[in-house]
């Protein structure tokens, strides 16, 4: 809070100003025009409790930003106001370009926390049903890991990759055939889907709210029934086996992800900063 102070900001940006912590002191304390972006979808024990309270901080923000309609549905729900959707953004080149990691077969990659709501567990009850010569790298890990690394030791086609770096992500997501996405909740934007396409690599997600705010369905990924097994292996198969289908849906995924390039995001924010600063009293 020094810092912000010392500095003699402008405006001030904050994403998810009713997080406890620097966002929320910020909000309470700071006299400067504030700017806030919301990015939580679902539901919210702290929204539902505290909303009174909360709605009289957020009196302080000059503008309100959601990152998708779910989450404006939740801030609205709770908090009421008005809220302008701006997407969240990616860095084109920065996964367009670069390293090449391949796998030496067809290569599915998942990368995200191990717990229930990511969906790992889903996409390898999936991979029972695929083929022998397919493999899944798995990055990351969570409180999964050790139940499903036990569950599947015999199941030489996954290779837990455990924590990865930036760097070694994206040569990943360059290098496999299909990126999935099986989540089966709590997803209010899929970037990940986007970083994936940026990448040049197909997408398999689930037919969540939240990642159809960026994909399309057989355009620019194929989206797979949430929490079915059965239907997501149909579709991992689809998109290794139809080599032609794959190359439309990485084709298709390049022109969405270039939609929503961090530098658009950058100049639609920088236009709400010079509005919300010209009014500061």
């Amino acid at each position: 809070m020094r810092a912000i102070l010392d500095e003699g900001f402008d405006v001030l940006h904050l994403h998810e100003p009713l997080a406890p912590g620097p966002t929320m002191t910020a909000l309470l304390l700071n006299a400067v025009p504030m700017i806030g972006t919301f990015h939580a979808a679902g539901d919210s024990s702290s929204y539902r409790y505290a909303a009174p309270i909360l709605r009289w901080g957020l009196r302080r923000l000059r503008h309100r930003v959601a990152v998708s309609p779910d989450a404006r549905a939740l801030a609205h729900r709770y908090l009421s106001g008005e809220y302008e959707l701006l997407f969240n953004g990616i860095e084109i080149d920065r996964y367009a370009e670069g390293p090449v990691t391949a796998g030496d077969g067809p290569t599915i990659f998942f990368c995200g926390r191990h717990e229930p709501r990511k969906g790992l567990a889903l996409l390898l009850e999936a991979l029972q049903s695929l083929p022998s010569d397919v493999t899944v790298w798995v990055g990351s890990d969570g409180p999964e890991t050790e139940r499903l690394q036990a569950a599947y030791a015999g199941d030489r086609r996954i290779v837990w990759l455990g924590r990865i770096s930036d760097e070694d992500k994206m040569a990943r997501l360059r290098g496999a055939d299909v990126f999935c996405a099986p989540a089966l909740m709590g997803e209010s934007f899929g970037v990940v889907l986007l970083e994936a396409m940026a990448a040049g690599t197909a997408v398999v997600a689930s037919d969540l709210d939240g990642y159809r705010n960026v994909a399309t369905h057989g355009r620019d990924a194929l989206l797979a029934t949430v929490g079915d097994a059965a239907a997501l292996a149909a579709a991992l198969r689809r998109a290794l086996d139809d080599e032609l289908h794959r190359a439309e849906l990485v084709a298709a995924g390049h022109q969405r992800a270039a939609q929503f390039s961090m530098d658009l995001l950058a100049d639609l924010y920088l236009e709400r900063y010079e509005r919300i600063s010209a009014t500061r009293s």
